[in-house]
This record gives structure tokens, sequence and C-alpha cells, in this order.
């Protein structure tokens, strides 16, 4: 596992074999990172990553200059890959979350400029998490969610949905907290 870019380009960490973790490609994570420029500056952002699983994603955030990731991952052996992880950059600003997401969904008071969820793809409840965390007021206005699923998913009915990226058998599905979805569709129709 390697971060794209930012202030730790390039540092790999080797995931342990017993790791039941599914990571998001590189090649995927390198282009939806790239299709997120156009919505949000990570600097000084506040971002949350749900399902943080090998912690591929909190770690492109803190290399991107978020004030804060808090990553939330229930398996012990993840949670503790992570942290590690954490330790070897000095991010000592970030939060890591041992718990079940849900829970932590339905406790936080906290609002986010980013959050990025990448659930099992089997997850029987998968379906419900786009509208847990849009209805749950934790992205700030003009906020960006990043769901990560399975191809047989489509939330484009979503008012919040914005756009969804393909890249492979990983599929990206885009929501934003307020208006963006108007301009966009104005701007592909110009």
């Amino acid at each position: 596992m390697r971060i794209i870019t930012g202030k730790y380009k390039g540092r790999r960490f080797d995931i342990p074999r017993t790791f039941k973790a599914r990571p998001t490609t590189d090649f995927a994570k390198e282009n939806i990172f790239n299709v997120l420029q156009g919505y949000l500056d990570f600097e000084d952002a506040s971002a949350l990553d749900l399902f943080a699983g090998t912690g591929s994603i909190s770690l492109e955030l803190a290399s991107r200059g978020c004030k804060q990731v808090i990553s939330v991952e229930a398996d012990r052996e993840h949670s503790s890959f992570i942290r590690q992880c954490f330790t070897k950059l000095n991010e000592d600003k970030d939060i890591l979350v041992r718990g079940d997401v849900f829970r932590f969904l339905r406790c936080c008071h906290q609002q986010f400029d980013f959050i990025f969820a990448d659930p099992p793809y089997a997850l029987k409840e998968l379906p419900t998490i786009p509208e847990l965390i849009l209805k749950g007021n934790l992205l700030k206005e003009d906020g960006i969610l990043v769901f990560e699923h399975g191809k047989q998913y489509d939330f484009s009915e979503n008012p919040n949905f914005v756009e969804h990226r393909s890249y492979g058998s990983v599929n990206f599905s885009i929501f934003q907290s307020s208006g963006l979805k108007s301009l966009t569709s104005d701007s592909q129709s110009l």
C-alpha cells in the first residue's frame, strides 16, 4: 500500500497477509482523488474515513493536509495497523476509533468537510449507508461523501447524488450536502 501524493508521497506500508480487508486499489484511489480536486480543497479539511480497513484512505487524507482525520474501524488487527502507520508518520492529530461504524454514526455530533465510506461489499446494510450519513447531518454545507460500492448498486436517485465513477471493479458514488448537483448537470449540458 502506498501514499499517492502529498507530504508523504511514495511512502509504502506492508499490509499483513492475515488481513481480511480489501484495500482500494492505487489506480482507483489516484483517480477518485483526481476527481475530488474539483470538489474540495483537502488542505485544512476535516475528514472521516468509515470502514477504514487498511487505513489507505486515512493516510492519503493526512498526506494531503487535512487538519483532522478520524478513522473508524471495528477490526482489532486492522485498527492496530492503522495506529502503527499514523505513528510512523508522526500524525498525532488524527484519531482512530475502534468500533462499529453504525454506532459511531448514531453518536457522532461532529460535521466533516469530507467523508469516505468503503464498507464490505457483502454488508447487508450497505445500501442504507449514504442516507444514514446524509440525514445524520455529518457533512458540513457543501461537504462531500464518497461511497465505494459494488457495481450492482445505483444511488443516482438520491437528491444529494452528484456523480458515479467506475475504475475496474471499483465503483464510487459521490454525494454533496447541498446544491452542486444542479451546477454539475448544467455544466455537462453546455
